[in-house]
């Protein structure tokens, strides 16, 4: 099983590894830089000395006798060894020890050390090869007196310097230590804040993932994790909208198919067992071939809104007149339009060219038609109109008769939905075909739109492309 990690842990365990990388870092250049800083100002205080005391002994003392009885001499070198906090000391030119404050050392100074002392002082770190007893900051010079050369050697314990720096160390560390545990609780709180909405953002994710679509996400303070917990709230209301959709299509459905179903199975079998009389048969047949009829419409509406919003639908597109199929529909309603005394108007017009696909928008003609036939009132009216406009055309199907309200005009695509009235109406229908209409005038990237005074009239406008555009065919959607 692969081994996981929070988002919580790893963000915390790389901010607490970058604060105390940077720590470290900044310890290391500190004991670099102080280090550097000890031995500079040491090395100045051993030469500044060093040289002033030469000099000072050069003019005190006459001779070798001087040097070696005098006081003066003396007190000089214990003047400036009390400056350096050190030791000074004085040798002949065959490395002798002539003079020295504190302990006396053993032995006698190195020639190849003499060799390298100059008339100006020099510094280096040494136990002057075994000379002293441990490696020291030493100074050194060599002068002349009466003609003899001597060297005077300057020298300060490293002691005193590792002190110094474990003294700035602790000091560091203890600021570490102090600083890294409110860094750490404080990146602790935060990240902790950071990782809350990702946690609650999984945890909703989860209950809508088992169908509990009314979960929704808090406001947050960061822009980034309100955007994105809106974007899941807006995921959230659509899901749960087509959660309801879906519910209510398959009610629907189980509906509109279980009606007629009921009613052919009720009349089979009552011709079957005899309880309908020989004499009413084909009246009942008559029945069951209308229900049939109504389940083919349904099932075939069905396949057809499938067909289109899963983009399997091939638009054959080309520009024709959108007054032949309206006209070959009118003829296909011609008994009804007679039996109702129906006024058709707004067709005396020139050719209006459109750019589609003609057997889809032969449908869509029909469909609109056929719902205006239904609810137009007796000696009414069905009236067309068309506007060409910015390579879009403009076509409205007006009738007159009740109408709609105003709670029922954002309802009328929605799918197996109708009205009050339709339903008294409209007994063969599925409320199916003004949904496919808009699905229809989507695909060709115009738009549908209804309007309606109650008790007056119901008009439905939609548009169409009147030409191609650039690179456009028959595509595939």
């Amino acid at each position: 099983m692969r081994d996981t990690k929070s988002i919580f842990f790893k963000y915390f365990i790389i901010c607490a590894a970058v604060i105390l990388i940077s720590f470290i870092c900044l310890g290391a250049v500190l004991l670099l830089v102080s280090s550097q800083y000890f031995s500079g100002e040491k090395r100045n205080l051993l030469i500044s000395n060093v040289s002033t005391a030469a000099e000072e002994v050069a003019e005190t003392a006459d001779g070798a006798d001087d040097i070696i009885s005098g006081e003066a001499v003396e007190n000089i070198l214990k003047s400036h060894a009390q400056s350096i906090g050190g030791e000074l000391f004085m040798t002949d030119e065959n490395g002798v020890t002539v003079l020295f404050t504190g302990t006396q050392p053993s032995g006698s100074v190195p020639k190849a050390v003499l060799d390298d002392m100059i008339k100006s002082a020099t510094y280096f770190s040494s136990d002057m090869e075994g000379f002293l007893p441990s490696e020291r900051h030493v100074s050194g010079i060599s002068f002349d007196i009466g003609g003899e050369p001597f060297y005077l050697f300057a020298t300060i314990s490293l002691t005193e310097q590792d002190s110094y720096i474990w003294n700035i160390m602790q000091i560091f560390l203890i600021s570490m230590i102090l600083v890294l545990a409110i860094v750490l609780i404080i990146v602790y709180i935060a990240t902790k804040q950071l990782t809350t909405p990702i946690t609650e953002l999984a945890e909703t994710a989860t209950l809508i993932g088992r169908g509990d679509f009314t979960q929704r996400l808090p406001e947050y303070d960061t822009t980034e994790f309100d955007i994105l917990g809106k974007a899941f709230n807006d995921m959230a209301v659509s899901l749960n909208n087509y959660d309801k959709m879906r519910s209510s299509f398959v009610a629907n459905v189980s509906h509109e198919l279980r009606t007629p179903m009921t009613s052919i199975g009720g009349f089979v079998d009552g011709i079957l067992d005899g309880t309908i009389p020989q004499s009413e048969e084909k009246k009942y047949l008559r029945i069951i071939s209308t229900e049939v009829q109504r389940l083919t419409r349904l099932v075939r509406s069905m396949l057809n809104l499938a067909k289109i919003e899963s983009g399997t639908v091939e638009l054959k597109c080309a520009q024709f007149s959108l007054i032949e199929p309206i006209v070959d529909t009118l003829v296909t309603f011609e008994s009804r339009l007679e039996e109702k005394n129906i006024d058709v108007r707004g067709l005396d017009v020139d050719r209006v060219i459109v750019y589609a696909d003609n057997d889809l928008i032969h449908q869509v003609i029909y469909n609109l038609l056929e719902n205006a036939i239904k609810f137009v009132d007796k000696n009414g009216f069905i009236e067309f109109g068309f506007d060409t406009h910015d390579n879009m055309t403009a076509v409205s199907i007006k009738n007159s008769g009740e109408g709609l309200t105003q709670e029922e005009l954002p309802q009328v695509f929605d799918r197996f939905y109708k009205t009050d009235e339709s339903r008294g109406k409209d007994q063969s229908g599925v409320g199916l075909g003004l949904n496919i209409v808009r699905s229809i005038i989507k695909l060709h990237g115009g738009k549908i739109m209804v309007r309606s005074v109650k008790g007056e009239y119901t008009e439905f406008v939609f548009t169409l492309p009147s030409k191609p555009h650039e690179n456009d065919g028959s595509t595939k959607r």
